[in-house]
């Protein structure tokens, strides 16, 4: 196995992995969403008359609608669908006055959830120098040939890895280095749970260690539950079908780039 992989797997199963990820990780909840007081006193008017149109019409003007409904996304990006489709609309009318004014403003100034916010987190950590040195611009980056974290969008950091080291895939980068003379290309993920959209993430990031012809070090930067020892198809894909690649906690990546 990775000798990286095997230290990450570890350190999650010996020492205080969560209390040290959450330095890379702060996962704080936001304070309630900001509702345009304009916005929601239509929402209230339209709610105290029975105004099914008026109520969808307003709702859809706030960010957050209060409700899980798949025909949602449907009325967002077509408004005159509204007045075509009374049953729709009253059926999800029907739902929002079973909440009541008060749960209702709830519902649509509830925090952004967890892991939305997770994406900036690890730019960041990088920018608290975790690892040693301050991430910096592209010309800061270019004019020397020291150990360096490029700073930068995703976009950036990909288009940077496209032109100067053959990356050719149309996805952006969260880690972009050069430490003792090589240069080292990553994603960063934080893996909340299993199935579904962790398991994208995951293969997401394992698909940028699989790219050819890259003139670089490539790491996939994971943590979260793929260092759980068990039968979990996370953990079994780790120690079994990617067990030689660059995979690695953020916690121990330090460690790995002042060793290349």
């Amino acid at each position: 196995m990775n000798k990286w992989t095997k230290l990450s797997i570890d350190y999650a199963n010996q020492r205080s992995y969560l209390d040290d990820l959450f330095r890379v990780y702060p996962t704080i909840p936001e304070g309630i969403r900001e509702i345009n007081g304009n916005i929601w006193k239509n929402v209230e008017n339209a709610f105290k008359q029975k105004n099914n149109n008026q109520l969808i019409q307003s709702l859809l003007e706030l960010e957050l609608f209060p409700i899980k409904d798949s025909y949602i996304a449907y009325l967002k990006r077509d408004k005159s669908a509204i007045e075509r489709n009374p049953q729709t609309i009253n059926r999800i009318c029907g739902r929002i006055y079973e909440l009541g004014l008060t749960k209702l403003f709830e519902r649509c100034s509830e925090p952004k959830e967890t892991n939305r916010q997770i994406g900036p987190m690890f730019k960041d950590w990088l920018k608290s120098k975790a690892l040693g040195i301050q991430p910096v611009g592209l010309n800061e980056f270019l004019s020397t040939e020291e150990n360096a974290i490029l700073d930068g969008s995703d976009r950036l950091l990909m288009d940077f890895a496209r032109e100067k080291l053959g990356y050719d895939r149309e996805k952006g980068l969260d880690f972009v280095g050069r430490f003792n003379g090589k240069y080292v290309i990553g994603e960063a993920k934080f893996l909340t749970d299993f199935g579904g959209h962790q398991n994208a993430q995951f293969n997401d990031a394992i698909s940028t260690v699989e790219a050819k012809h890259v003139k670089a070090e490539k790491i996939a930067i994971l943590d979260g539950v793929l260092y759980i020892k068990g039968n979990n198809k996370m953990y079994r894909e780790l120690t079994e079908t990617y067990k030689s690649y660059n995979i690695m906690s953020a916690l121990v990546l330090r460690e790995f780039l002042y060793q290349l």
